[in-house]
């Protein structure tokens, strides 16, 4: 990946998507197996707290939009407790103009995963998957013409749920063509003829066989598989994904481009797609090459598949993926307060404690060594919370930092006892505390417990302060000096 196109990550900001599919809300029930039921041969399932997100193309809705995008949504709920829920959770989200129709005697769907540890051991689904009615369909077709005009990129997130009938593909594709905008779908079905003239269409590899009709071994049998539905459906783009395998971009025109998978680790697949959607339709959007926007895809999706739950991706993510890749080690450990949050709470749900100390580290030196060690024998799980630049130039003068943000954090991660880092803005790392509730807050030993920011909050929820003691004549400012 070049650094000209990881300048176009900028750029997200001034994109618009229209996205139009099947929403759902996902719940994540959290909990453990200890034992086997007395009554039936199954295990039992100790429930210890629910997520619950936005799922389907409502999950694609969150990634566009935590990547800064502008986006209007279209799709379809029931009048119940569900779609009530969904129809909320949409109107919060920023930058979302949410276009929700509402059918009587519909049924919201919901997916209810059960997640014992880092498993899921069941998910139970509520829906109803017959088409919607020819009015609520023409309905779909005229709301997504009028909002045409104002977007980009189009993607059609298909979940077999019953909004996309062959007679509302057909009209939001000619919309489109028309126009001059490109249509991205998720498909679901395995009739391609359903996508006819799409831009691209994105299936996994299993989705690809079923379209196919056959079993795909090889990558020639992937590539001539994806011409023949691509010459049959007149789809310009076929993007594969592979899961452990990467992706691969099959071009109508002929050209092939193979992108190598990213993930550090596997941990949850739940949402991957709707990510690689996202960033794709953004990437296009930008003005990108497709195989440029795959490649953006690509890195996206082994974001997400490492982290808990549906997960979304930020700008930030990307970038820090980028360098990484390009830079250096350990830089999957920087990130932002969301996924943070949803890390440090999967460490808790496994057993883990969690330390927590921040600071400028500016120019890193032994006490800073020393800090992080101490603190680290405290706790499974050490992470750092970094003041960022404009932070540190508040607190220290405008001399400071001498490193930057991105730089400091870049060498935290490197270390092998820290495990995660997040940059924070304000002065103090409060806000931080709050959505992270480490189980240990360590600070230096020239700090008193009530000068020590959040031991209130850590306390209350049965938190531990722990005071480190320094290493003597060690500190940046020192350091500073000598350098003069």
């Amino acid at each position: 990946m070049t650094d000209q196109l990881l300048q176009v990550l900028d750029r997200f900001s001034n994109c618009r998507i229209l996205c139009i599919g099947d929403v759902m809300l996902d719940k994540f029930i959290y909990g453990h197996v200890d034992r086997i039921s007395p009554e039936a041969p199954i295990p039992v399932f100790s429930i210890k707290e629910e997520r619950t997100m936005l799922g389907g193309a409502g999950n694609v809705a969150r990634n566009l939009v935590a990547l800064g995008a502008h986006v209007a949504f279209i799709s379809v709920v029931g009048n119940d407790k569900v779609g009530r829920e969904i129809t909320s959770m949409i109107g919060k989200e920023p930058l979302v103009t949410p276009y929700l129709l509402t059918e009587t005697n519909r049924i919201s769907t919901t997916k209810i995963r059960y997640v014992a540890g880092t498993q899921q051991v069941l998910r139970a689904d509520h829906e109803i998957l017959t088409a919607v009615s020819d009015d609520m369909a023409r309905m779909i077709a005229d709301t997504a013409k009028e909002e045409m005009k104002n977007h980009d990129v189009v993607i059609l997130s298909d979940y077999g749920k019953g909004i996309f009938s062959r007679a509302t593909v057909s009209a939001i594709i000619a919309i489109a063509k028309a126009q001059g905008k490109p249509v991205i779908v998720d498909p679901k079905s395995r009739d391609f003829s359903l996508y006819q003239g799409a831009t691209c269409v994105s299936p996994n590899l299993h989705e690809l066989a079923n379209a196919a009709t056959r079993e795909l071994r090889t990558q020639e049998d992937i590539i001539a598989a994806a011409h023949e539905l691509m010459e049959k459906n007149d789809i310009a783009n076929i993007l594969v994904t592979r899961s452990k395998d990467g992706m691969t971009l099959i071009a109508r025109s002929g050209e092939i481009t193979h992108i190598a998978a990213q993930a550090q680790e596997v941990f949850d697949v739940s949402g991957a797609g709707d990510t690689a959607v996202a960033t794709l339709a953004l990437g296009i959007a930008a003005n990108l090459s497709f195989a440029e926007s795959a490649t953006l895809a690509n890195l996206a999706a082994g974001i997400v598949v490492g982290r808990p739950g549906t997960a979304i991706i930020t700008v930030q993510d990307l970038k820090t993926a980028f360098f990484m890749h390009n830079h250096a080690s350990g830089m999957h450990k920087i990130l932002e307060i969301a996924a943070a949050q949803a890390q440090a709470l999967q460490w808790q749900r496994e057993g883990k404690k969690v330390g927590f100390t921040n600071g400028c580290f500016d120019l890193m030196h032994p006490g800073h060594l020393a800090l992080l060690h101490e603190t680290k024998m405290h706790c499974d799980k050490l992470i750092i919370g970094l003041n960022s630049d404009a932070s540190v130039k508040r607190l220290k003068g405008e001399s400071r930092p001498i490193n930057s943000e991105m730089e400091r954090a870049m060498l935290l991660a490197s270390l092998a006892i820290v495990d995660m880092v997040v940059i924070f803005t304000e002065d103090t790392p409060l806000t931080l505390l709050e959505a992270l509730r480490p189980d240990i807050l360590a600070k230096g030993a020239d700090y008193q417990k009530h000068q020590v920011v959040g031991y209130e909050l850590v306390e209350g929820y049965g938190g531990k302060i722990v005071l480190v003691p320094l290493k003597q004549g060690y500190s940046t400012t020192n350091i500073i000096k000598k350098m003069a």
